[in-house]
């Protein structure tokens, strides 16, 4: 049990504060500025796709970009191990990457469904065939929006603090905000850690108030802001045998949900679990974690992305995590995986994978 606690809140210390360190996403990568049917998309890419395997694509929140959003998960050793077989593609919403210029006054920012039909033209364009999604809040609704939209194109989605319901955030955001001063950063940090945190967690909070208020354009931030405020319903449908299945719009790809069980997504992301289909989807809800799960326990989220990918029939040849490798000696996958579970706290029905059983799963952190 000893070898659980190497992971710590100290770890978003180095993600922003210093910024002339370079860490392992700034090598071996590749930016590219790609022409989409909606305009321009910032787009960093490490490794080589190999073969027919997917790669790895991910979209961010809201305040954040691919660096605030997931440095901190992909510099975390399990899951370099993981990534040294997959090649990753992050996405950054227009205007949110690192030193993005102010758009043109007038400009129309593209809605959250230009947004997710804009992706289509990143596979093309980087010739890829298909992905592994990992979205946070709105980057997880654009991933399921693309994947409802091109099921082909998708293999797998991890989808953190996914809301899938019209219900603007900033109504609700500023009513929890009683006594500050509800500006855009102040509604932002709402979204994201709920109030426990915002009072509690003042090292976490000081790091991500400063990047979202200093290293984000305000304009192109509100503008974001804006089309996820205005985004639809996704009208997704639990399938019913017997009923609705072949009719009914839903994720066909195995889904994994994840949240912290503070963050105030909690309520959001069960309402996407129950819309969506049991046999496929797992929610995976994190004890003692708030709003960035990927960041305050990157470790557990790349162990169960881990078991995710090896569900989806990748990991016999991406190896073991050094979670795993201390947990046991075997190279059997089943050890590996009951190995994992014996440090899993909560009810487990199936498999990680969501293929065997539908499952809630809460992991103590």
């Amino acid at each position: 049990m000893d070898e659980l606690q190497d992971v710590q809140l100290t770890e978003i210390k180095p993600l922003l504060t210093n910024k002339n360190a370079r860490n392992f996403q700034d090598f071996d990568c590749q930016e590219h500025d790609i022409e989409t049917p909606h305009g321009v998309l910032h787009v960093t890419m490490r490794g080589v796709p190999r073969g027919n395997r997917p790669v790895i694509l991910t979209y961010h929140d809201i305040g954040l970009n691919h660096k605030s959003c997931f440095n901190t998960l992909f510099n975390f050793e399990d899951m370099q191990e993981i990534t040294q077989h997959f090649a990753v593609v992050h996405v950054d919403a227009p205007g949110q990457q690192e030193a993005a210029p102010p758009f043109p006054t007038g400009y129309r920012y593209p809605t959250m469904d230009e947004l997710a039909e804009m992706l289509p033209s990143v596979l093309t364009h980087l010739k890829l065939s298909t992905v592994i999604g990992i979205g946070v809040g709105a980057g997880a609704y654009i991933l399921t929006k693309f994947a409802l939209d091109q099921p082909s194109l998708v293999e797998g989605l991890v989808l953190i603090n996914i809301d899938p319901c019209a219900e603007g955030w900033i109504d609700w955001a500023a009513s929890k905000l009683s006594g500050w001063t509800s500006n855009l950063v102040d509604i932002v940090m709402a979204h994201h850690f709920s109030t426990d945190e915002l009072t509690e967690n003042k090292e976490l909070i000081q790091t991500y108030r400063l990047h979202i208020a200093q290293d984000i354009n305000q304009d192109n931030l509100s503008l974001f802001c804006t089309s996820y405020n205005s985004r639809h319903d996704l009208e997704i449908e639990r399938p019913i045998p017997g009923l609705n299945e072949n009719t009914v719009k839903t994720l066909t790809c195995p889904a994994l949900l994840v949240v912290g069980d503070t963050s105030p997504a909690v309520e959001a992301v069960v309402e996407c679990n129950s819309r969506l289909n049991p046999m496929k989807t797992t929610l995976l809800k994190m004890a003692d974690c708030g709003g960035l799960p990927q960041v305050v326990q990157p470790g557990k989220l790349a162990e169960a992305f881990k078991y995710f990918v090896q569900g989806m029939g990748y990991m016999a040849t991406a190896g073991m995590t050094r979670l795993s490798r201390s947990r046991t000696q075997s190279s059997s996958s089943v050890s590996s995986a009951e190995g994992s579970r014996a440090h899993i706290h909560g009810q487990m029905d199936g498999s990680l994978d969501g293929q065997a059983q539908p499952q809630t799963m809460e992991v103590s952190c």
